[in-house]
């Protein structure tokens, strides 16, 4: 039966953790409190639960929910291949809203949708999350509501939604605080060479880059290294043949102002791993 717990109360908070993690083990999904938006939460390491999870989104396995973790020293449990840039953000910005893509642990047997291979990894900055998560392990979430709807920023707004496909709501306020908007987690790409956001959210570009400078924006690549050109002398005999002209029909490149990174229409094309986009 679907219960909602005041967690605001001491007594209805410890007996509300119980439930869910009693739900949780019987592959039920929960409504809790993160740091951005309140979340829906399935067993990460259950196909079926992950299945219940996005059946009451209304949504299919071609966006994968995100895995929430307790605690950092998680993320090499879960992830492979962690550059040390990605670490660097991590340590920074966890616990808080920032999600990171990686290459998930061969050895690990989920199934969170259509991943190719990838994890989405996060470890929120909010006390009862961090009990429940606790008391998990971690948690396969996404954002609490029907998918196209905005999130729930209370469990009570979250229910109306979800309403029976819920086994536990944990009420636990307003998420973030009364009166401000819902803005969901920043998700940066480091499963290639450059750390790419993905999503725009509660941690600023500005903010990443002052850790890790070479973080790339919402539809920046890199800039191609030029190739190195011989120059022809000036005094050079007429026998020696002039490099070939450059296209008069291609338009002119204006370079990029000093540390910038260069954005084109083909960025759109570099696609990160298809991810839940809305928790």
């Amino acid at each position: 039966m679907t219960t909602t717990y005041d967690c605001t109360s001491d007594d209805e908070r410890a007996k509300g953790l119980e439930h869910a993690q009693r739900a949780i083990s019987e592959k039920k999904c929960v409504v809790f409190p993160t740091d951005t938006v309140y979340g829906i939460a399935a067993d990460a390491f259950s196909p079926q639960a992950v299945t219940m999870l996005l059946v009451s989104k209304g949504r299919s396995r071609t966006m994968p929910p995100p895995v929430l973790i307790p605690r950092i020293n998680a993320l090499d449990g879960l992830a492979t291949d962690v550059s040390p840039d990605a670490r660097k953000l991590a340590e920074a910005f966890w616990p808080g809203g920032l999600t990171l893509i990686l290459h998930a642990q061969p050895s690990l047997e989920w199934d969170l949708g259509e991943t190719k291979g990838t994890v989405a990894l996060r470890m929120p900055d909010d006390e009862i999350a961090q009990e429940l998560l606790t008391l998990t392990g971690p948690l396969a979430v996404s954002s609490a509501n029907r998918t196209g709807h905005a999130p729930g920023q209370t469990a009570a707004a979250a229910r109306e939604q979800l309403a029976d496909s819920v086994e536990v709501y944990l009420e636990g306020g307003f998420r973030p605080q009364e009166g401000q908007n819902a803005v969901p987690s920043t998700i940066v790409d480091a499963t290639g060479p450059h750390l790419r956001v993905v999503r725009n959210g509660a941690v600023s570009l500005e903010q990443l880059r002052e850790h890790v400078p070479g973080v790339l924006g919402l539809g920046e690549i890199p800039m191609a290294e030029e190739e190195p050109v011989d120059t022809v002398p000036t005094d050079a005999s007429p026998a020696v043949e002039a490099p070939v002209a450059e296209d008069p029909s291609a338009a002119p490149v204006q370079p990029p102002a000093p540390g910038s990174s260069a954005v084109e229409p083909s960025a759109a094309a570099i696609q990160a791993p298809a991810r839940d986009t809305e928790s």
